[in-house]
């Protein structure tokens, strides 16, 4: 390991702790004493994703990360959470325990969690992905979009806090006599 900042190869480890899939290192120059961090992580066996023209392809992280990124682009979604959905889909690539992956499977699975974070990354994404012809698919893809939405979120089990009666009456504006 080479010190970022003045390129001595000698380091000593100061702290190592266990994080997500990989240990974090915290390390020091023996050249200039600086401090700096390092991730580990296993890299798992060769996967390799098989394009819709069968050709195959070795799996690149970067390349997931720079498509999810740029549908991502000026979105206000929280720092990091695009590194995180990928690591998510990596994981759960190599999960399958597959050598070989469609990349119809990888782009599924990037619709379904960019739907749960953000429905403008969703459709942008989409609108690659699924190569809209003209502006009724999009518009279809949209409408389905909508419609999942207006669907009620609340479970089935909750139980409501107020009668049916006098939940229909809430909306409508009551009126008082003031004496």
């Amino acid at each position: 390991m080479n010190c970022p900042y003045c390129g001595h190869s000698e380091d000593k480890v100061i702290d190592s702790r266990e994080v997500d899939e990989g240990i974090r290192r915290r390390r020091q120059c023996l050249g200039c004493g600086a401090r700096f961090t390092t991730y580990e992580r296993l890299q798992p066996a060769s996967l390799f994703v098989i394009k819709k023209d069968e050709r195959r392809e070795e799996f690149d992280r970067e390349k997931l990360l720079s498509g999810i990124r740029k549908a991502c682009e000026k979105r206000p979604l929280p720092m990091g959470i695009v590194e995180k959905l990928v690591d998510d889909i990596e994981a759960e690539l190599y999960q399958l325990g597959k050598a070989e992956i469609a990349s119809t499977v990888v782009g599924d699975i990037v619709m379904e969690r960019l739907k749960n974070l953000d429905h403008i990354a969703y459709i942008r994404f989409a609108s690659v992905y699924r190569e809209f012809a003209d502006i009724t698919a999009l518009k279809q893809e949209v409408d389905t979009l909508l419609d999942a939405e207006a669907e009620p979120s609340a479970p089935s089990s909750q139980l409501s806090l107020l009668p049916d009666e006098e939940l229909a009456g809430v909306g409508k504006s009551r009126r008082r006599k003031r004496t």
